[in-house]
């Protein structure tokens, strides 16, 4: 009996599709691409009928089973995500009014804590909250947390100046976190983007993985960086081209 044993991109070729496969074709998984040439390929490779976002895979040098090599934050992109994201805050009395003022969707303190409870709504993608309102924001920590959306003074969402928070997650800040494979997966914008848009977004993430770099990583720090879209493959850039 004959037996074939098949690559996972193979695989993931088949699966995806014709496109896939022609777009995969164009990539030359042997080479380190400038950072403006991935992302220009990125963009002729989506071709889905809506707009594709445009990610990036950025594999550290963290062993992130250590606390003192876990890498964690926020970092507003200057030109946005293209994702209009809905914000929710804890807040009472002036504060709450401040986030209202802010743009905030949702406002409220135990009402929403009650509706999250009992409704398991979930109908926002940022949860802020003052400090003094996380004790009782923290019932909700088997709900929130494994989903990524418990408040974090590490990431700003945990504050006083909700107003600032708000207008700063509206304008286009987004959270990363290393996984456990040590890789952050970051959107950096849609695939409509100018690539001039895309560029200034990915330099500013790739300059906020530099300075929060671990004092207890050691050897290369960025190791692989690829860029994909929703649909397409990925285009591996070159970390020296990036980083120093």
């Amino acid at each position: 009996m004959l037996i074939r044993l098949y690559h996972k991109e193979d695989l993931k070729m088949a699966k995806q599709g014709k496109k896939y496969t022609d777009s995969f074709k164009q990539v030359d998984q042997n080479k380190l691409y400038d950072p403006d040439e991935a992302l220009g390929m990125i963009k002729g490779m989506a071709n889905a009928k809506f707009d594709e976002t445009v990610e990036a895979a950025v594999r550290l040098g963290v062993d992130p089973r250590h606390a003192d090599q876990q890498v964690r934050g926020a970092v507003v992109l200057p030109h946005g995500t293209g994702k209009t994201r809905k914000v929710i805050v804890f807040a009472k009395g002036d504060k709450a009014r401040d986030a209202e003022e802010a743009g905030a969707d949702f406002v409220g303190a135990e009402d929403l804590v009650e509706k999250i409870q009992k409704e398991s709504w979930l109908g926002f993608d940022v949860a802020i909250a003052t400090p003094d309102m996380m004790g009782l924001v923290g019932r909700l920590g088997r709900v929130l947390g494994p989903r990524g959306l418990m408040p974090n003074p590490k990431t700003g969402t945990v504050t006083f100046d909700v107003a600032q928070a708000v207008k700063e997650v509206k304008a286009g800040k987004i959270e990363y976190r290393v996984d456990k494979a040590g890789i952050v997966h970051v959107p950096i914008g849609k695939a409509s983007f100018e690539i001039e848009k895309l560029l200034g977004n990915f330099r500013v993430l790739i300059e906020q993985l530099v300075r929060v770099k671990p004092a207890a990583a050691k050897g290369q720090y960025m190791k692989s960086i690829t860029v994909s879209s929703t649909m397409g493959p990925g285009v591996k850039i070159n970390p020296g081209k990036v980083s120093s």
